[in-house]
């Protein structure tokens, strides 16, 4: 099912309110961070705003500062219904990324305090989820309920790749946030992979081997 759109309006709610007009009361936005890092889990979030109820300056989270990202997230958790949702590295390279992410998708759903009446969801539909749902390629940055569980689950997993970096300090996980930067490629090169990296992925996989090959050489 799809629904015209407005590219270009951050935080719109017109999707919502003509899901609201014909008796939809809840309805999802659910969104996903953390596909591209080499470290650490997905987090996905759904978030269900009571009809009515607005926060403004809403938008992909890529696009906010942390400080805003940290505010609006009180806001929107004051205000809306959410379920958060991770999936664990283990996972992630058991099934690999695309399921690990749609995964996560549907567990936030899930984790709702209620099940939803419609799910809005960014990029492609949730398989196997249950409820009624359409995709928008780039939602977040045009639906409001979809830019707030974006930035619902980009706090979430800054925390908890903060918490990371205290056990594995370094790697500069409070920087990086598990992306490949320089330091932290420099990092794998020198250390080889932390518990917490995704042996899947191929800079990890190229770093295990070049760390087996060092070790067999000493």
């Amino acid at each position: 099912m799809q629904f015209p759109h407005t590219p270009g309006r951050s935080g719109s709610y017109l999707l919502e309110s003509l899901l609201w007009k014909v008796g939809l009361q809840r309805v999802a936005g659910a969104d996903e961070v953390g596909v591209g890092p080499l470290a650490g889990a997905v987090v996905a979030a759904a978030v269900v705003f009571p009809p009515g109820v607005q926060v403004a300056d809403l938008a992909d989270s890529k696009r906010l500062s942390p400080t805003v990202r940290e505010r609006l997230a009180v806001e929107i958790r004051r205000c809306a219904a959410v379920g958060v949702a991770m999936v664990e590295v283990d996972e992630i390279d058991r099934i690999n990324i695309y399921q690990a992410r749609m995964m996560a998708l549907r567990r936030a759903v899930e984790e709702l305090p209620q099940p939803p009446q419609f799910v809005l969801v960014d990029g492609r539909e949730i398989p196997g989820l249950g409820y009624p749902q359409a995709a928008y390629v780039k939602g977040d940055s045009f639906v409001a309920s979809i830019a707030a569980a974006s930035i619902v689950a980009k706090v979430y997993r800054d925390a908890y790749m903060r918490a990371l970096d205290f056990r594995y300090p370094a790697y500069g996980f409070a920087r990086n946030m598990g992306y490949g930067t320089r330091e932290h490629l420099d990092a794998l090169r020198r250390l080889g992979p932390s518990p917490v990296h995704r042996r899947s992925f191929r800079p990890i996989a190229a770093a295990e081997t070049a760390e087996d090959l060092f070790s067999i050489r000493r």
